[in-house]
């Protein structure tokens, strides 16, 4: 069986919930549900945009953390509170994956866990040496 590698971010939610904002077996790395709060504080608190911007920065922490890159990237799940607003998600998205292209949805949900939160995303890698 493969090793087991939790990867925590220090978020005091870790331990309360009982989740690792990463975790590898193997060359696959998920990456929990991730928002776009630091500590206490919120980013991008009415920009879609923003927020996914910073959300996409701390997932690719997390996966060198976990020895992944964000070209090892295979899958992500983007979840909106407001779909309309889809391209300024979309446009965050492709700053990261233009030319990795994972398999990806976005779908709307009726919130998030604090009324701010305008999208969350998670992410699978698959460590590969053989990066595009």
């Amino acid at each position: 069986m493969e090793k087991r590698i939790n990867i925590a971010s220090g978020s005091v939610w870790e331990d309360r919930v009982g989740y690792s904002r990463a975790v590898r077996v193997g060359k696959q790395v998920e990456v929990s549900g991730t928002t776009s709060v630091e500590g206490d504080t919120l980013i991008g608190k009415n920009d879609l945009y923003e927020q996914t911007m910073f959300i996409l920065q701390k997932i690719e922490r997390s996966l060198h953390q976990a020895g992944a890159s964000i070209k090892d990237v295979v899958r992500t799940r983007m979840y909106v509170t407001d779909i309309s607003q889809w391209e300024e998600a979309g446009k965050a998205h492709a700053e990261f994956f233009r030319d990795i292209k994972p398999a990806t949805s976005m779908v709307e949900v009726s919130k998030l866990i604090h009324p701010d939160l305008l999208i969350e995303i998670e992410a699978t890698a698959i460590i590969s040496n053989n990066h595009i």
